[in-house]
């Protein structure tokens, strides 16, 4: 009952299985890789090794049973053959036994050329034929092998045996106890084996090291939670609507999300390039790579503002975020259009509101004529105003922006004028582009010369062939000669921030949109001290419509039929056509009211 609802502890098979079977870290996984490596490579390298050892040392065996049989067979033992028979106790016994034991030989057997033993170590051998075939020696060829013979296997070096004439008069085998070849290959293992240990715990050493530095850079994860964490990663990255950008500590791309790739116009390829050399100079690249530092910085991509943070990694790469606010600076943008129209339409309101105030006294002081007068004067002025801008440019949403930006002018108490050399057609290919353009001009223009003396702002619109020319200059202090380019830079400004997002765009999007059109956006001094600012958009107009051809004459009409002909009129010509009987002649318009009518 007690153990109810509690968690069964796993079968010991099953834990055994998980305690014996493979390890999951990647630390553990790689260690016993490195281990089996280094063990595997230790006992190829010690095979490889002991394989030519042993045939290296039957070499040597032979080679130095060569030199003994050489040795006997340079010394006075063929004129010993010579001298009698065969004997357990004649010179020839005597001197094979002495080199035998001075040299520690098995065996030293001088034959001669029937393949009779005159010496042997065992002295019954001696007088009979030798158990393998000498026919290859007495031929005169040096013999060198390992074989069995009545004393076992052995190493085996064999000299034919000369006289004074060089004849071969037998030969003189020596053999080599094999069991000491075997002794010498069975000693050198012990050592060859401690150097492969040292070699094996040199490596274990290295790979548990090496494995330690995978651990800490891996953070004891297993390679199953590796590969998960990657199709996470690669999960988010590519399906989260915010650029992200990691570079490396040269300055390289080394990962671009689909996001990224969209807000920075790039492709896939760039992974691997420099960030300066796929964005060129500019404020975009000088906020990814740190050399402009901050947080929620702004910056202008081609037609997009985007919002960068960059964060420095371990290794002295950096990640760096971005996120569009292209739509939300367009629609806070709109909120300030629709904010200058209010304040637009609040400023006509006053001064209508003033304007009725002085009409509605005049009439109750019965000074009419004054009345009239002065209705007369405030319709004027606002209709010259609306009439001096629609003379001078003739695109309609430019000319509205004009007006009712000279209705702000006129509340912040400064003069908005439009140069008299000021023409521009309505021909305009993207009015919009040129309505953003002015409209941020001339809004920083009033915000410069409001409440100084005599505040004026002037614009200048102008077109040269396709090319529009656009000056507007204030009264204001101007722009010092350091901070000329700087103030096109996105995100500066002298403004206290709006509070739907920030400030330092408008000129920034000027100058771009200039750039855009392959044209130029600058400022100078003006000529009333103030700032001049001049841009150059070409091709924003497109090309003149040629004048439609003259319509062609009309026929003359056809001969009237036979009967009485009417006389024509004194004044009448032949190409003159009578004008119809149902023509009905135009009705004159009623003559305007005297003033005193239009007052009463």
């Amino acid at each position: 009952m007690g153990s109810t609802g509690s968690i069964p502890s796993a079968p010991p098979a099953v834990r055994r299985r998980r305690r014996l079977g493979w390890p999951r870290r990647v630390f553990s996984q790689v260690l016993l890789m490195q281990l089996a490596v280094a063990a595997g490579v230790t006992v190829l390298a010690t095979g490889f090794f002991l394989a030519p050892l042993s045939a290296q040392l039957d070499d040597q065996a032979m080679r130095r049973a060569l030199a003994i049989a050489e040795t006997m067979a340079s010394s006075r033992t063929a004129a010993d053959l010579a001298g009698g028979p065969p004997s357990a106790t004649g010179p020839v016994q005597r001197e094979a036994e002495r080199v035998r034991a001075a040299t520690g030989a098995e065996y030293v057997v001088v034959m001669d050329t029937r393949g009779v033993r005159w010496s042997h170590p065992d002295p019954v051998q001696i007088g009979r034929i030798v158990s393998t075939d000498p026919s290859e020696v007495l031929a005169g060829r040096e013999v060198m092998e390992i074989d069995s013979g009545t004393l076992g296997r052995s190493a085996r070096g064999k000299a034919p045996l000369r006289n004074a004439d060089g004849g071969i008069v037998g030969a003189v085998s020596v053999g080599i106890e094999y069991d000491s070849v075997r002794d010498r290959l069975l000693s050198a293992i012990p050592g060859l084996l401690a150097y492969a240990g040292g070699a094996l715990a040199a490596g274990a050493l290295a790979a548990y090291l090496i494995s330690r530095r995978i651990q800490r850079q891996t953070r004891d994860l297993a390679f199953s939670d590796i590969s998960a964490l990657l199709a996470e990663r690669e999960a988010m990255l590519h399906g989260i609507r915010e650029g992200v950008v990691a570079l490396d500590r040269r300055g390289s791309v080394r990962l671009l999300n689909d996001e990224a790739q969209r807000l920075l116009g790039l492709g896939p390829e760039a992974a691997g390039r420099p960030l300066d050399a796929l964005l060129g100079p500019g404020r975009t690249a000088d906020v990814l790579t740190g050399r402009v530092t901050g947080a929620d910085l702004v910056t202008v991509q081609g037609h997009r503002v985007l919002i960068a943070n960059r964060m420095p990694t371990d290794d002295g790469g950096a990640v760096a975020t971005l996120r569009d606010r292209t739509e939300l600076e367009r629609l806070g943008r709109e909120l300030d259009s629709t904010r200058g129209l209010i304040d637009a339409l609040r400023a006509q309101d006053h001064e209508h509101a003033n304007r009725l105030h002085t009409l509605l006294g005049l009439l109750e002081l019965e000074l009419y004529d004054e009345a009239a007068d002065f209705v007369t004067e405030v319709v004027g002025v606002h209709r010259a105003t609306a009439e001096q801008v629609t003379e001078k440019v003739h695109d309609p949403l430019l000319a509205a922006l004009l007006v009712g930006k000279a209705t702000v002018a006129a509340e912040r108490g400064v003069s908005l004028r439009i140069a008299p050399d000021s023409l521009l057609p309505d021909r305009l290919v993207d009015p919009r582009e040129l309505v953003t353009v002015v409209g941020n001009l001339v809004d920083n223009a009033l915000d410069a010369a409001a409440g100084t003396p005599d505040a004026r702002v002037e614009v200048t619109l102008r077109a040269d062939g396709r090319t529009v020319v656009l000056r507007v200059a204030d009264s204001g202090p101007g722009v010092p000669e350091d901070r000329r380019e700087l103030i096109f830079t996105e995100g500066w400004t002298t403004k206290e921030p709006p509070s739907h997002g920030k400030r330092g765009l408008g000129l920034a999007l000027v100058r771009r949109l200039a750039e855009r059109r392959g044209g130029t956006a600058r400022v100078t001094a003006g000529p009333a001290g103030g700032a001049e600012f001049t841009v150059v958009l070409p091709d924003a107009l497109t090309e003149p419509t040629p004048p439609a051809p003259p319509a062609p004459r009309a026929p003359a009409p056809a001969p009237a039929p036979a009967g009485p002909t009417p006389p024509a009129e004194p004044d009448s010509t032949p190409d003159q056509a009578p004008e119809p009987a149902s023509t009905v002649a135009p009705t004159p318009a009623p003559a305007s009211p005297p003033a005193e009518e239009r007052s009463r």
